[in-house]
């Protein structure tokens, strides 16, 4: 009887364990993921269906400039956003800083980029982050995630990582991994619609 006892309660805490992760999955979901609805309008003899998408809005955080101020991503909304989070030591990021920078020079003063370095005080710094910056004369705005408010807020475990957000605010759409100029641009162009 005793091992029926203990048998029973061990399904009954993975029953709970399942249903809790499947309840805290599905609200993390409806976080990250676009929402789609369907709004039906009518006219007077014909139906007509559109599909609207409303897209999350950006969470805030908060990282450095390169004189040390505090700079909140909700300070950048009002023109489209591009957010890229890299690291000088990651080879992928390496690759697309080229691009970034090009696309920074021929479109910057119609978007806003902020190119958020992740300092974590030991693989990267701030001085391995500027002396990388230095030494290939990339013009691109940096910003410095000293308390790594925006790779937590974002989950960022993977870098580089590309987030293209709207004048609203919103992310339309990611990238993870090393983008080209082509697609930085055609990100670039779902926001500026």
């Amino acid at each position: 009887m005793n091992n029926k006892m203990k048998t029973f309660a061990l399904l009954g805490v993975i029953v709970l364990v399942l249903v809790g992760g499947s309840l805290a999955y599905n609200r993390l979901r409806e976080q990250v993921e676009p929402e789609r609805t369907l709004n039906t309008s009518d006219s007077d003899t014909t139906a007509t269906n559109a599909v609207t998408e409303a897209y999350p809005q950006a969470r805030d955080f908060t990282v450095q400039d390169i004189d040390g101020n505090d700079v909140k991503l909700s300070e950048q909304f009002g023109k489209p956003l591009v957010v890229n989070f890299w690291a000088s030591w990651c080879p992928p990021c390496k690759e697309e800083m080229p691009d970034f920078d090009s696309v920074y020079q021929e479109m910057g003063e119609q978007v806003t980029f902020m190119m958020v370095n992740l300092v974590d005080g030991s693989r990267e710094t701030l001085e391995t982050a500027t002396d990388y910056i230095t030494a290939n004369g990339y013009t691109f705005p940096i910003y410095f995630d000293v308390n790594q408010d925006a790779a937590y807020t974002y989950t960022i475990t993977s870098i580089p990582t590309t987030l293209f957000i709207n004048a609203k605010g919103e992310i339309v759409t990611s990238a993870v991994g090393a983008i080209d100029a082509e697609v930085l641009k055609q990100g670039i162009r779902a926001i500026s619609e």
